[in-house]
């Protein structure tokens, strides 16, 4: 899609952690031990500082294929595999490192501050326009891909657009 698209594609690494601080259910005990979730972020923060963009996009679909596509468990399991997938196992190290915590928390903030603390991920940023979404069953390819960023785009323009949801029928299918 981004070859089609005049598109400058840059991932920002959004924490679940920090997302779900202080709400109702979420204990700090849920971010102890392996199955952190501030661990991946905080490998990613610390890939981005060795390796840039490149190195962020390179780990966040390894660690996306290990964790929701291969059911790696726990996460840290997962986690390893896609620093190693991706030439960077050193950097686990930085995992319980809650050195530059700020610099996560800095770079949540930019991807979900223009769309609120009532959504999780993805969160696209195109031509000033933030939304959610879209989440998606399968990952389009050719034309079918460019139609659900066209449309997404479309809607996200209108500024009395807010939500286009339904449940989902079936299982996602994150092949490639």
């Amino acid at each position: 899609m981004v070859p089609a698209r005049d598109v400058d594609l840059r991932v920002r690494l959004m924490s679940l952690a920090v997302l779900n601080e202080g709400r109702e259910g979420h204990t700090p005990e849920h971010e102890k031990g392996g199955d952190s979730a501030w661990r991946p972020v905080r490998a990613g923060t610390a890939l981005r500082r060795e390796r840039g963009e490149p190195g962020v996009r390179e780990f966040v679909r390894a660690f996306g294929d290990r964790y929701h596509q291969e059911r790696v468990r726990p996460r840290d399991a997962a986690l390893r595999a896609a620093l190693d997938d991706v030439g960077a196992a050193g950097l686990h190290r930085f995992a319980d490192d809650p050195a530059h915590d700020d610099e996560v928390r800095a770079e949540h903030a930019a991807g979900q501050e223009p769309v609120g603390d009532d959504v999780g991920t993805p969160v696209l940023h195109v031509e000033g326009v933030a939304f959610f979404g879209p989440v998606l069953g399968a990952v389009p390819r050719g034309q079918e891909s460019l139609d659900a960023f066209d449309g997404a785009v479309l809607l996200a323009r209108n500024p009395m657009f807010y939500e286009l949801k339904r449940t989902r029928s079936g299982g996602i299918d994150l092949a490639s």
